[in-house]
């Protein structure tokens, strides 16, 4: 199941224990330029995720191992024109 992104869940223990449920996106938007200014700054390093460096035209194959969940495939950062 965890492969398919899927979780069992058993909703009558969430319940009965008074547990709660939520979900919803990340405000990227309310952070993405502060972010970009504290790693240009060099006050942020978020390298540590970074898996893999490739030229732009490694793409298509970089997607493959990356959708496929392979192991070791974090985040991949593309350089066009190298």
């Amino acid at each position: 199941m965890e492969k398919e992104g899927k979780l069992a869940l058993d909703w009558g223990m969430l319940w009965f224990k008074g547990q709660r449920v939520a979900t919803g996106q990340c405000p990227v938007k309310a952070y993405n330029r502060q972010l970009r200014d504290l790693i240009h700054a060099g006050r942020a390093k978020p390298s540590f995720i970074v898996s893999h460096e490739l030229k732009l035209d490694q793409a298509p194959d970089a997607y493959k191992h990356f959708d496929q969940r392979e192991h070791g495939w974090t985040k991949v950062i593309l350089h066009p024109g190298s």
